[in-house]
């Protein structure tokens, strides 16, 4: 399986608007990393749209969109959250959270009007988004001796690696930064260097 060390996701968040015989579909956008923040903005969606008759959502979370979930909210199965969902799929999009917010007008959409509009209400949002690029990358400390000192720093160099933190006591002592695609090859590398501690730096 080829290793991706990079994805897609909104800086910002953002809103939208789409409307459609006299229904308005408000559209919202966030930025998250959990399902707790998922359920955070939710909420408070509810809460400053109250009067509103459903609030659909969908998310894609992780570097391949791997923990994701759509919500109906009460809309005919399929003309909501699954259309919210395939607009992130379509712009290649994680670590986002879009809910669409509808307010009826009073006529009925159907169920072809009801999935156009919650997925032009979605694009919509998306549009505005800025997309950025977050890569994916593993923290490792290393502690050396200061005679190692140019030899690691060459090698971190290198690998394209980076120095998050250093601290000079007894030994020398680095906090780095690898790249997903980079880390077999930088571990493999370091491990070879004798008297040098390698340690995986959990978050």
């Amino acid at each position: 399986m080829e290793i991706v060390d990079s994805y897609q996701t909104i800086k910002q968040a953002v809103e939208g608007l789409y409307k459609e015989k006299g229904s308005k579909f408000f559209s919202f956008a966030y930025p998250v990393r959990s399902e707790i923040e998922v359920k955070e903005y939710i909420a408070t969606l509810k809460k400053e749209h109250h009067s509103a008759r459903h609030h659909c959502y969908a998310y894609r979370i992780g570097p391949s969109g791997e923990d994701y979930r759509m919500n109906d909210d009460g809309e005919p199965p399929g003309t909501a959250g699954r259309q919210i969902y395939g607009q992130l799929c379509s712009n290649n999009v994680s670590d986002v959270l879009l809910v669409v917010v509808r307010y009826f007008g009073g006529t009925l959409l159907g169920v072809s009007g009801l999935a156009n509009a919650y997925k032009q209400a979605s694009a919509n949002a998306l549009q505005n988004a800025e997309i950025v690029i977050r890569t994916i990358e593993e923290k490792y400390t290393l502690e050396f001796d200061y005679t190692l000192q140019n030899t690691v720093n060459r090698i971190i160099k290198d690998c394209n690696a980076s120095i998050l933190k250093e601290n000079y006591g007894i030994n020398c002592k680095y906090l780095i930064s690898v790249k997903l695609t980079m880390v077999n090859e930088t571990i493999s590398i370091l491990n070879e260097v004798d008297g040098l501690i390698v340690k995986y730096r959990k978050e």
